[in-house]
Order: structure tokens, then C-alpha cells, then sequence
């Protein structure tokens, strides 16, 4: 028995659930689940679901070079076995009953010098051809292919043959010596495959070379020289695709073009000992290498091109660890998909595996969300439960995109607009843009108040920068309106006080501090309590109180403000009184923040307005309007210093009113863009009003250019256009530079920049049929060498030649297209053309004929121009 021979296996051509184990002799095992009862003895686990049990064993064969099963049903378990001596023999696996069988069984194909058979291979259409691959002998062939159904040595034979057979000890009536047909002369021959395109055709992977017989004319063959010809293996999946592979290399061959290898994968440090193709799956290729317990697996990506030529395959690379122990050999099951069992190099130790397709997975920026997995094409459907609704409404990338369908922030007219365009439900998107429209306003107005510094840039620094230059405090003490009654808390006025509270958006420009227009916007808006809570704050409790009452009596009102208008009527200024000690209690059970603050104002000790400054339900523009109108100058920065820490830090934009478009209004987008992730708002926010060295802040070109990629991304072209004109406007150091221009074959001059610098007084167009101005001129020579401008392929004038506008226009409208002053060159006249193959024209003419055509115009070119531009063939988005 040879001991130490190297295990493999071999599926039944026919069982799904049988195999063969080839070492010193051959086992046939049954494959199935594991059972639910106690298993039987002589079964071994393969994995957690299945076990092998042992059907034969069969050790008649000793000196095992190599196995090969027959390929047809009949007789089933038949296989051929080639030996260290050169010979072949036919055995079986079992009892067949089968009269065939019986005959085949024991059966002796002998070669004329003894040397070792290296490998085997049936025809698998004409099943009684077997080919072997013997060692080099000098006076002998290396590739004999044996008829098993040929008769024995006849009886004529030469007296030295019958000794030979003889002298052996081996019925010479089972002994066939004359091989079919003998092949590879005085070469040894490694490994075998029949080619599966044609059955007369065997693939040899001889000692020097690698060489392709045809059986109709042996004395030709065809040839490549190469190192590479162990393990040759037909891709079952595409006949023209063979593996081989030599030391630590695999080489991929195609036989339409066997000059040399397609591709030759990352060489392993250790060498091969098997190479096989997935029969269930497509371009799947594993490989097993010496002493190793995991096995590569190269998967390769064929894409098809336009043209038709194949691109070099992409190839992805992996490995799997089916066991622990190292690898003696495997075998792809041939149904079950991505299946093997591994056996191991010592002791018979097998595994059943099934190696996990990879998942690609494509997440459109639509937000749609795909993946394969096998020949499977998975799609991720959301749930339609209301749940999955409101969270999918909820995604940032679904809502910009909506906006950027609806123009939000190109509205730069009515700034306030932009959050309508947004859907108008957002707070806090609200009060941005009503902070940005009021900065703009201010500065549009162009401040009359003369502070200290720039005057825009107090505007835009915020009213935290405002607050801090406040001067020339005058503190006074009012009665209530409509009563003597002199109100505890003393009231702050300055100029920059004035500005902020504009900026809130309390009053409006003149002398007198009124907010009796603001009370009534807040009235047609039916914001009752915060109009109560306003008119409190500038001591009119009898505004407050019609207010209430006006909002109890509105339809759709809340009676309850009757109640709160009662409980403020009977305010009274005593400390100790019931009033005030109810309302103190009982303010903090009323759900509407502004009444809450109400009470809490009237309640307060004089400077000490906690309850209502840190109130957080209550807009920051009236927190802040409060601030100034009754915070001393030591109390008021300190506390809008506070509030603008908790915005940013909350990523709040209503604290934009505090920080203005400055380093800290940055700081705060910024935390707003971590916590929400719009930076459609960012972008469009720092546009509007951001000093010069604001916008180059390395984070807000990070939002600018991330929103730009989105809209690439979801093919708003025309809206990202529009964007880059805005942001050239309120940014000029934005605007690209000229990035590409035509340029003169012979001197590389730009034709472009030199025809807008140098008018060239040329021709009218009258002559050329295009009725134009006399003074625009048509450039058809390069301004600088004056050599003469490419041929339209088309229509073969010098390109810079006006062409009409397309086929069906008449003159009169090329007339007008032609006249229009400050245009740039319509887009029929620019110049065009082909990567590949270099021909072009006029752009009006090429996209006609592409209409109707995929070919190239130029009568002998052949290149399919316009299939090799893949984006060409996509639609913008936002086109409509």
C-alpha cells in the first residue's frame, strides 16, 4: 500500500450524494442530513447538517497515481485508475450487476515502457475513449488514448509481448496493449482535459509546453510554450476559458487567442496542488495550495463593452477556512451551488462547506437600497406602516432633495420665503431666514446709527457683538400703561439696545420704541399668547388682556384665555399678597410657555427674570428682546454670552440672531450640520451674508462642495448651475477659471482666449448662406500660426464656420440666434468630438446624426462614438 499519498476526491458524475476518496485506496461514501436518530456506525459529521456514511471501500489497486470516473449512467460506478507502473485499470465501486460492468471490470490498458500515469480523462461525449498522461520516455509516446471497448491482445501477437504480459502474472485475456491513438512524442505529459467546444480536441499540459490535439489529424497539434501546464482545467461555465497553474502560479488562457495567458493571478509562496473551476457558478476559480488549511478563491467579473471586445477581467481575490487541520484536497459539488467538501491531509478527516457568496450592496442617492447575493437581487422595501413613513420622511437627504426641487434658498428676493419653500414646519428654519431677511434689511437700509467699526459688519456679527459695544445706557422706570401705577422693573435703553430689538424683529426703524405693529402680525398669525406675552413685556396689561380675550372669542379659540386674562387683571405690585403667591405656584402648570412667562415676569423680583430668560420653550429673538429691554449692562452680555454657548453647542440656528455669519455663527452651523446633517442649509445660509474670510473657512467650503456632489449625484445639473451662479455672485472668488478650451492643432494656442482678445475682421456670413452681422466675425484658422481650423466631418466646413441651429430651422431664427448680443456662442457651433477615434464637428450636426446613428460619421472609421460616453446617456433629473 503507498503510504503517504496525497488524498482527493471525486464526485459521481451521476449521485448528487455520493463521492469517492482517493488515497492507498478508494472509499465511496454516501453524503446526507444528519439523522434525527442515533447514527449509525461508520458515519462521520461533515458539518452541523451533514454526515457521510461509508458504502465501499475498494484497496484491489495499489500504487495509485491518479482516478477519473466514467461519465455515463451505465455502468455507473466504473473508474479508471492509473498506476505507478503506467497502466490503467478498470474497477468498480460496489456491486453492478451489469453484464458490461462485469466485462469492464479488471480490465488492463498497458503501455509499452513502464513509467508512472500522471493523470486520466474521459471523453465526456464519446465515453470509450480515456486518455492518459504518462512520464517522458525517449522511444515511446506520453499520451495514449485507450478504446475500452476494444478487444484484447489478439492472438497473432509478437512472442516477446505474451512474455512481457506473462512474465507479470496477469491474465493476458484483460490486457489491452494498443492504444487508439498515441500522441507527445518524447515529452512527459502532466495533465489532461478534453476541451468541451469540440470532443475530438485534448488539452495537454506537456512538459515544455501546453498543446492542443485533434484525434482527425494527429500528426499536428497546436502549441504554446509555457511553464504553466499542471491541473489544466475547462471553465464548464466557458468552454474557451482553461486554467493551469506551475509552482505558486495560476495562468488563465483564452483558446480564441492561445498565444499567451489572458491573465496570471497573484503568485502564492508556497506551491499549487489544485486548481478548479465552480461548476455551479460563473468565473468562480479556487485554488489550493501545500500544507495550507484555507483556500483562495479568485471570482472573475467579465464586462462586456459597447464595442463588444471583453475588458481584462476584474478579479476579486478571497480566501476561506473550511477546517482547522491542513487541506489534503477538495471538491466543488457539482448541483449544489457554491458547495465543496475539503478533505484533510491525514486521517480521512472530511468537511462539508459552502462558501458564502459576497454581497454587493448599491445604495442609490435616491436612498434606495439593493444587494445581491448569488443569482439573487435583493430590494429593500420599507414597511408601509406609519412608523416607517414618518421615519423615511424624516431622513435629511430625502428632505433636501424636495427642497432642491422646490428652490429652496434661491429665493433672494423675500429672503423670509425660503422656509415656506422648505415646507414651512420648521421652527427652527423659520427663524434663520427670518434673522437672515431682517440682516438684510438692515444693511439695505444702510444703518443710520454710527457705531464703532464697519457698519456691515455690525450687522452681521450678531447681536452678541452689538450688545458688547453698547454704550451710553440710560436706565428709566415707566408707570403700566393706561395707569399710575409705577411698574417694579426699571427699563434699559441704548441705541445698540434699539438694534437688537429690530433685529428681534419687535419694532420697526424710527424714534419711538412701538410694537404695536408687531402685536397685530402676531394677531393675524393668531399667536394670542405670545402677542399677551409681548404687549406684558412693554408694561400694556390692558393690551395683554384684549388680546387674551380676542383669542378666547377667535373661532377655533381657547376659552381658557378668558381665564388667564381674569387671573392678570387682578395683578397687584404687594409681595405678600394671595395673588402673587398663587400665580407663583400655579404658573408652572400651564402648558403654553408664554403664559407661563407672563406670570413669571409679573412675580420676578426686580432683575432677577430667570423664569423668563431661561424659559427654553420661548423663541430666543423674544428671550433676547426681553434681555435688552430689562437686563443691566453688567447683567445683559453675560447672559446672551450663555445663550449663544447653549446654541451652539445644541446646534440651535435660532442662535444665528446672537452670532451673526462670524466665526461663531460657523461654529454653530456646524454643529447644526453634525447633528442634522443638512448642509443644504449651511451652504445656502453662509452664502447669503458671510464676510469674504467666513467663506473660505475650510468648513464652509466642505458644505458647499458636499451639496454640490448631492445634486450631481441625484442629476439636478440644472439646479447645481444655478447654485454655482448664485455662490459666483455672493462669492466672486469662487468663479472657476476657464478649466478647458479648443486649442490649435499645430501650436497649442487656446483658439478660444485668442478669438475673444483679437477680433479677427473676417467676412461676414452672407456668403455662407447664414444671414449674421457684418461684424461678428467667423474664425477658421488659428489666430496664432493662422493654419487652418479641423473639418466638420459632417458637413466639411472649418470648424468655426456658424452652422443653422438644426435641420429644421429656418432663417429667420438662425437670424435672431446669430444677432443676440453679450452671448456666447450657441451651442449648435462649438467644437465636438470623439475621444477614441478623434473625429468630431460641429455639435449641432453631430447630435443629429447620432440621432440615428452609433457609428462614427467618417466613412472608414468604425468606432461606435457614441456608446463609449456612458454619462451621455443619461437624463438630467431636474430637467422639467
Amino acid at each position: 500500500i503507498m503510504s503517504g499519498s496525497k488524498p482527493d476526491i471525486l464526485w459521481s458524475p451521476h449521485h448528487p450524494d455520493r463521492y469517492v476518496i482517493c488515497d492507498s485506496e478508494l472509499g465511496l461514501y454516501r453524503i446526507g442530513p444528519v439523522g434525527s436518530t442515533e447514527t449509525k456506525p461508520g458515519t462521520l459529521s461533515l458539518s452541523e447538517e451533514t454526515a457521510a456514511t461509508l458504502l465501499a471501500i475498494n484497496s484491489d489497486t495499489p500504487y495509485m497515481k491518479c482516478v477519473a470516473w466514467y461519465p455515463k449512467h451505465e455502468p455507473e460506478c466504473l473508474l479508471a485508475v492509473g498506476q505507478a507502473n503506467g497502466r490503467v485499470v478498470l474497477t468498480s465501486l460496489g456491486q453492478s450487476h451489469n453484464s458490461a460492468c462485469k466485462e469492464l471490470v479488471g480490465k488492463e490498458f498497458v503501455p509499452k515502457h513502464a513509467r508512472q500515469c500522471n493523470t486520466l480523462a474521459w471523453n465526456p461525449v464519446d465515453s470509450n475513449l480515456l486518455a492518459a498522461g504518462l512520464d517522458k520516455h525517449r522511444a515511446d509516446f506520453s499520451v495514449l488514448i485507450w478504446d475500452i471497448s476494444s478487444k484484447f491482445a489478439p492472438e497473432t501477437s509478437v512472442a516477446a509481448e505474451k512474455i512481457r504480459l506473462s512474465s507479470v502474472d496477469l491474465d493476458s485475456s484483460t490486457v489491452v496493449t494498443k492504444p487508439l491513438y498515441e500522441l507527445g512524442q518524447n515529452d512527459a505529459c502532466l495533465s489532461l482535459c478534453w476541451l468541451l467546444r469540440d470532443p475530438k480536441l485534448l488539452l495537454a499540459g506537456m512538459h515544455r509546453n501546453l498543446a492542443i490535439f485533434d484525434l482527425r489529424n494527429t500528426s499536428q497539434k497546436m502549441f504554446v510554450n509555457t511553464k504553466a501546464i499542471q491541473g489544466v482545467m475547462v471553465d464548464p461555465h466557458f468552454h474557451d476559458r482553461v486554467a493551469s497553474f506551475f509552482e505558486g502560479q495560476v495562468a488563465i488562457w483564452d483558446l480564441r487567442k492561445f498565444e499567451k495567458p489572458v491573465l496570471t493571478l497573484t503568485e502564492q509562496p508556497k506551491p499549487l496542488t489544485k486548481v478548479a473551476w465552480c461548476p455551479t457558478r460563473t468565473g468562480l476559480l479556487a485554488t489550493l495550495t501545500r500544507d495550507s488549511n484555507i483556500i483562495r478563491l479568485y471570482d472573475m467579473q467579465h464586462t462586456p463593452t459597447p464595442i463588444g471586445d471583453e475588458t481584462e477581467p476584474t478579479i476579486i481575490e478571497r480566501s476561506v477556512q473550511p477546517c482547522e487541520s491542513q487541506i489534503g484536497s477538495f471538491a466543488w459539488h457539482p448541483s449544489s451551488q457554491n458547495r465543496m467538501v475539503v478533505v484533510s491531509a491525514t486521517n480521512r478527516v472530511m468537511t462539508d462547506f459552502t462558501v458564502f457568496e459576497r454581497i454587493s450592496l448599491a445604495w442609490s442617492s435616491t436612498t434606495s437600497l439593493m444587494w445581491t447575493c448569488g443569482r439573487h437581487l435583493y430590494d429593500c422595501v420599507e414597511d408601509s406602516a406609519e412608523g416607517a413613513e414618518s421615519a423615511a420622511e424624516k431622513d435629511i437627504a430625502t428632505k433636501m432633495r424636495e427642497r432642491a426641487q422646490s428652490r429652496y434658498g434661491h429665493d433672494t428676493v423675500q429672503v423670509w420665503r425660503n422656509h415656506l419653500l422648505a415646507g414651512g414646519n420648521d421652527p427652527q428654519l423659520k427663524s434663520l431666514w427670518s434673522d437672515l431677511s431682517s440682516h438684510m434689511k438692515q444693511c439695505a437700509e444702510d444703518l443710520e446709527l454710527k457705531l464703532q467699526g464697519n457698519k456691515q459688519s455690525v450687522v452681521y456679527s450678531g447681536i452678541k457683538n452689538i450688545v458688547k459695544t453698547s454704550s451710553g445706557t440710560t436706565e428709566s422706570r415707566r408707570c403700566w400703561s393706561g395707569s399710575e401705577r409705577q411698574a417694579d422693573a426699571p427699563r434699559f435703553h441704548s441705541e445698540e439696545r434699539c438694534l437688537a430689538l429690530r433685529l428681534c424683529g419687535w419694532i420697526s426703524r424710527g424714534p419711538d420704541i412701538n410694537v404695536e405693529p408687531f402685536l397685530r402680525s402676531l394677531e393675524q398669525e393668531r399667536e394670542w399668547e405670545r402677542a399677551a406675552a409681548i404687549a406684558l413685556f412693554n408694561l400694556d396689561i390692558r393690551r395683554a388682556i384684549q388680546i387674551l380675550n380676542k383669542g378666547a372669542t377667535a373661532e377655533k379659540g381657547d376659552l381658557n384665555l378668558n381665564v388667564v386674562a381674569m387671573a392678570l387683571s387682578g395683578h397687584t405690585d404687594e409681595k405678600s399678597s394671595l395673588w402673587r403667591e398663587m400665580c407663583s405656584s400655579l404658573r408652572l402648570q400651564l402648558k403654553n410657555p408664554y403664559l407661563c412667562v407672563m406670570f413669571a415676569f409679573l412675580t420676578s423680583e426686580s432683575g432677577a427674570y430667570d423664569g423668563v430668560l431661561y424659559e427654553s420653550s420661548v423663541a430666543v429673538r423674544d428671550r433676547v428682546a426681553f434681555a435688552c429691554m430689562f437686563l443691566s449692562d453688567a447683567q445683559l452680555p453675560r447672559y446672551i454670552d450663555k445663550l449663544t454657548n447653549d446654541m451652539k453647542e445644541a446646534g440651535n440656528l435660532e442662535g444665528i440672531l446672537l452670532t451673526g455669519l462670524t466665526k461663531d455663527g460657523v461654529d454653530l452651523m456646524e454643529s447644526y450640520v453634525d447633528r442634522t446633517g443638512d448642509v443644504q442649509t449651511a451652504s445656502f445660509c453662509m452664502l447669503k451674508g458671510s464676510p469674504a474670510e467666513v467663506l473660505k473657512d475650510p468648513r464652509v467650503q466642505c458644505w458647499i462642495e458636499n451639496y454640490r456632489n448631492l445634486l450631481d449625484a441625484w442629476r439636478f445639473w440644472h439646479k447645481r448651475a444655478e447654485f454655482d451662479i448664485l455662490r459666483g455672485k455672493m462669492d466672486p472668488s469662487s468663479k472657476p477659471l476657464a478649466q478647458v478650451f479648443v486649442s490649435c492643432n499645430f501650436c497649442g494656442k487656446s483658439i478660444s482666449y485668442s478669438c475673444s482678445a483679437i477680433p479677427h475682421q473676417g467676412r461676414g456670413f452672407s456668403q455662407y448662406g447664414v444671414s449674421g452681422s457684418p461684424t461678428k466675425s467667423k474664425v477658421t484658422s488659428c489666430p496664432g500660426c493662422r493654419k487652418p481650423l479641423p473639418r466638420c466631418a459632417l458637413c466639411l466646413m472649418n470648424m468655426g464656420t456658424p452652422v443653422s441651429n438644426c435641420s429644421g430651422t429656418g432663417k429667420s431664427d438662425e437670424k435672431v440666434d446669430l444677432t443676440r448680443e453679450n452671448k456666447l456662442a450657441q451651442f449648435n457651433n462649438w467644437f465636438t468630438w470623439c475621444h477614441n477615434c478623434r473625429h468630431g464637428g460641429h455639435a449641432g450636426h453631430m447630435l443629429s446624426w447620432f440621432r440615428d446613428h452609433t457609428e462614427c460619421p467618417v466613412s472608414a472609421c468604425t468606432c461606435k462614438c457614441m456608446q463609449l460616453d456612458t454619462t451621455g446617456n443619461l437624463v438630467p433629473a431636474d430637467s422639467s
